[in-house]
């Protein structure tokens, strides 16, 4: 019980220390770097929660995809953090806004307050014997099963169209043409040439 405290106290201490680099880091690079550093940490407290299957997605998803793809963008674009700070003053009355509702948020359930009937149905989120793997399996293919089909087909339809938006033809730019390349018939001839006489 004391490794999984202190684990717990290390997970949290470094995944809001990491967070807070997130936002004051100078440069872009840092910033995701500091942020795959919090997303593994958040991975370690799901892990600690028994929420095995979230922490391993949460690694797989977003730090193997999401933000090494976030890396590799900001590395290759050049980005002008003075000019990106330039109208951040606007924005505070609302970042603070927004600040001070996250605080009150964390203030409530810091200080146990729960809706009426959620506390019952939180005490025991899976069944005795079913790891929160098979647990979440059974509840996705049975229960969810045409609606987890559904989700999937949205977002095949939505990288389709995001593909065809962005997919432009440009004029000048060669391409190679497969079909008219086949068309063509054969290309090459091949003849027997007398040593020393050429073609």
């Amino acid at each position: 019980m004391i490794i999984a405290s202190l684990a717990f106290y290390l997970f949290a201490i470094l995944a809001v220390a990491s967070a807070v680099l997130v936002i004051v880091a100078k440069s872009p690079v840092h910033s995701v770097l500091w942020l795959i550093l919090t997303f593994v940490n958040a991975s370690g407290l799901f892990i600690l929660l028994g929420a095995e299957f979230l922490g391993l997605l949460l690694i797989v998803v977003y730090v193997g995809a999401v933000m090494v793809l976030f890396l590799f963008v900001v590395m290759t674009i050049d980005l002008n953090t003075l000019r990106l700070k330039e109208g951040l003053t606007q924005y505070t009355p609302f970042g603070v806004a927004v600040g001070l509702i996250l605080i009150a948020e964390l203030v409530v359930v810091g200080a146990g307050w729960v809706l009426p009937g959620v506390a019952e149905g939180l005490s025991s989120p899976t069944p005795d014997g079913v790891t929160n793997t098979a647990a979440l399996g059974r509840i996705i293919y049975t229960d969810y099963a045409y609606l987890f089909q559904i989700s999937g087909l949205i977002l095949l339809v939505a990288m389709i169209g995001s593909i065809m938006l962005t997919h432009r033809r440009r004029e000048g730019v060669q391409r190679q043409k497969a079909a008219e390349q086949l068309d063509r018939g054969r290309t090459v001839e091949i003849r027997k040439v007398t040593s020393r006489g050429g073609i």
